[in-house]
């Protein structure tokens, strides 16, 4: 593809509101805006198989020790509140069996790098009334202080060596929270992507389903993570650990898990059901001691997932 002034400027400046939360229309890497079906078959098309192979685990970065005493720990910043989960509306298999603890709701992520280069996250989708949303890390939308929003944003759920069953699904809007985008903030690691349609007009949610959202559920509860790590099924199927919760550090928790690289964004799910593949979101998968000493971090979700759940969703289509 090949970039011009012209279709660069259609993707527009980031925006940011008031409650510390910023959007950015989802561009190719030629910078268009994938805001039309034409430009998201575009993205579909641009992620053959052999560039999906190539695109290398996200890295995470390294965890810190928790200092704090029990009474320096933070404490929820309102009471505590939750979305329900949403089955899928749309009937049809997905063409293959599903492993133990494996979920439609989750799938991998593909995007390409500023200056070149693919790289791979987690990520799930979550309920809400207009049936777009997909929640991740921050760090696997936007690189951080001084950095810039990925590009040529996908999400393919389920994914498993090489199959789509779901087919794949583009960003129509990336957000973030401002904290990560200007400082990097790990206690505000916090992303969602609001998605396009397929090609059949259809909504993600519809069609895989939606997991809750919980937020100021307090530091200890019991989850399962799952996600796409390259050191485990060299990040082609999707792989669980399931571990309490417990304060880590700032304003983030820990669990036990031995995923590293490229489980970044994967959902930890309070209540998950491994026959519906349905839980609620408690946290994702930010950072921790790689290559991996068994324990990975997350963001703790209070207020500020609420904010930006809100955000995300008042702007999509």
């Amino acid at each position: 593809m090949i970039a011009t002034a012209a279709s660069a400027a259609e993707a527009g400046p980031a925006v940011e509101d008031r409650s510390g939360n910023t959007s950015a229309v989802a561009r190719t890497s030629d910078g268009r805006a994938v805001t039309s079906e034409a430009v998201a078959k575009d993205v579909a098309a641009y992620w053959t198989p052999a560039r999906m192979a190539s695109a290398v685990s996200l890295d995470f970065g390294k965890g810190k020790d928790a200092t704090a005493s029990s009474s320096d720990r933070p404490t929820p910043d309102g009471p505590s509140g939750s979305i329900a989960p949403l089955a899928p509306t749309v009937t049809g298999g997905s063409g293959f069996g599903t492993l133990l603890n494996e979920s439609a709701t989750v799938g991998k992520v593909y995007f390409t790098v500023p200056g070149g280069g693919s790289a791979s996250c987690s990520a799930s989708t979550v309920a809400s009334g207009k049936r777009r949303l997909v929640v991740t890390a921050g760090h696997c939308v936007h690189q951080g202080a001084g950095g810039q929003w990925y590009s040529n944003w996908q999400f393919v759920p389920r994914y498993r060596n090489g199959v789509r069953p779901f087919g794949t699904w583009s960003a129509y809007t990336l957000t973030a929270r401002t904290a990560w985008i200007n400082s990097s903030s790990y206690s505000e690691d916090m992303a969602f992507a609001v998605m396009n349609t397929n090609g059949s007009g259809q909504r993600i949610v519809d069609v895989v389903g939606g997991n809750g959202l919980r937020w100021n559920y307090g530091y200890s509860v019991n989850v399962t993570a799952l996600g796409y790590p390259g050191n485990l099924g060299g990040g082609e199927s999707q792989q669980y650990c399931q571990s309490g919760t417990w304060y880590g550090h700032d304003q983030v928790i820990r669990m036990w898990c031995n995923m590293t690289y490229g489980s970044s964004g994967g959902p930890w799910l309070q209540e998950y059901n491994d026959v519906t593949g349905l839980g609620y979101v408690n946290s994702t998968v930010s950072h921790g001691d790689s290559p991996g000493n068994g324990q990975f971090d997350g963001p703790y979700y209070d207020n500020d997932i609420k904010s930006l759940f809100d955000y995300a969703e008042s702007i999509s289509p």
